[in-house]
């Protein structure tokens, strides 16, 4: 297959809803766990609960972005689907805090795959012309999975019970893997696979083009593996009946803004959109923790979407446009490790740091705003003393 000047493409599409499935998935779960890990006996593990999903994520990256590049996008996709269908499916047999732990390291090798491959095929069959538009759509997806699956998942808890919630899990994957089913292969010339593929050279797990673009990833996703681990604890602490109120706000207030943050970032520059966004991320975390109420969280729930909205495909655009096309797919995984560690990171340090003790959350996110500060000052010193970094400046 050969990219496209037209984006909207039936392979569009599928890989899009499949994208949205797919994240849906593993991120319904996420508001209910520390409760499901505190009901096990578990409750000073909170912060493993992301952590020890990013870990084998972040492990799997360098696999992954080779595996994209040898044996096809398609088939990577369905690795990353699989392991969700099948760990939905374990959750209610592994009953112990050590079975629920060693569960959350398997399941997070699926996103160590599939959004690698997801990246690297949308950026085949669209026009380089249009990577930033394309992938803010895209990313748009994934954001819509991200906020309906924690708002679904709270909903079934709800109503039913953790096992049916288990399960829900698994329908969302099993979807997912019949959209990529219907996909066309975009890689030309995939090799078979081979245990011998897996072999990782020293020059197999970073791409060093792409460190710039994941320099910023990092820390800017710091802030996300906080939100992860600590919003669904502070939302019920403002009194909100649904975990996933946060989710549902910050989603909605990305939709617009990543489907323009990426045309804009294809017309003028990645790094000076990636700029406001940061502006936007660092605001929104100084207001969540400064305005104790329901309403201060709604509305730093607001500004963070617009800059996670802002940030997310412009990023993506970046590493696209710095990667070599043979090693595409070993780009995107870097900035996806990157993207693991600060997720991890965040997670486990304000989960160490948090300790049952709900006055240390607003500690943890003004400290993150500050990790977002040195992103800004980092892009902008790219943006304006090396502009070779960025192809669009």
């Amino acid at each position: 297959m050969t990219n496209s000047d037209s984006i909207y493409t039936l392979n569009f599409g599928l890989v899009c809803i499949s994208s949205l499935l797919f994240l849906a998935s593993f991120n319904m779960l996420i508001p209910e766990l520390p409760a499901y890990l505190n009901s096990l006996g578990g409750e000073e593990y909170i912060g493993l609960i992301i952590a020890l999903f990013t870990l084998t994520a972040g492990i799997s990256r360098p696999f992954s972005g080779k595996l994209t590049d040898s044996i096809g996008r398609k088939p990577v996709m369905l690795i990353g689907a699989s392991v969700c269908l099948f760990c939905g499916f374990l959750y209610p047999v592994l009953t112990t805090v050590i079975g629920f732990l060693l569960l959350r390291l398997i399941h997070g090798f699926s996103t160590g795959f599939s959004p690698t491959a997801f990246s690297a095929y949308v950026s085949d069959i669209v026009s380089s012309k249009k990577w930033g538009e394309a992938l803010g759509i895209q990313s748009l997806f994934f954001s819509l999975g991200l906020a309906l699956g924690p708002a679904l998942g709270s909903s079934i808890k709800l109503y039913f019970s953790f096992n049916v919630l288990f399960y829900s899990s698994s329908l969302m994957a099993f979807l997912s893997m019949a959209m990529i089913m219907n996909l066309q292969e975009t890689l030309p010339n995939k090799r078979k696979f081979s245990f011998s593929t897996l072999k990782l050279g020293r020059n197999d797990i970073i791409a060093k083009e792409a460190l710039p673009p994941a320099f910023v990833t990092l820390l800017s996703y710091l802030s996300f593996g906080i939100i992860l681990t600590l919003v669904p604890i502070w939302t019920e602490h403002l009194g909100a009946k649904n975990k996933g109120l946060f989710f549902i706000v910050f989603t909605i207030s990305s939709l617009f803004v990543r489907f323009l943050a990426g045309k804009l970032s294809d017309k003028y520059s990645r790094t000076l959109m990636i700029s406001i966004g940061l502006v936007f991320l660092g605001v929104s975390l100084v207001l969540i923790g400064t305005m104790e109420t329901l309403y201060g969280l709604v509305f730093g729930a607001v500004l963070y979407g617009i800059g996670m909205g802002i940030v997310s495909p412009s990023l993506s655009a970046w590493t696209i446009d710095l990667s070599y096309s043979e090693t595409k797919g070993k780009a995107i995984a870097t900035m996806f490790i990157a993207l693991e560690i600060g997720i991890g990171g965040g997670a486990l340090l304000s989960g160490w740091y948090y300790q049952n003790e709900i006055t240390h959350i607003p500690t943890v996110f003004y400290t993150c705003s500050c990790a977002v500060l040195v992103a800004f000052l980092y892009v902008a010193l790219i943006y304006r003393q090396n502009k070779k970094a960025d192809f669009y400046a």
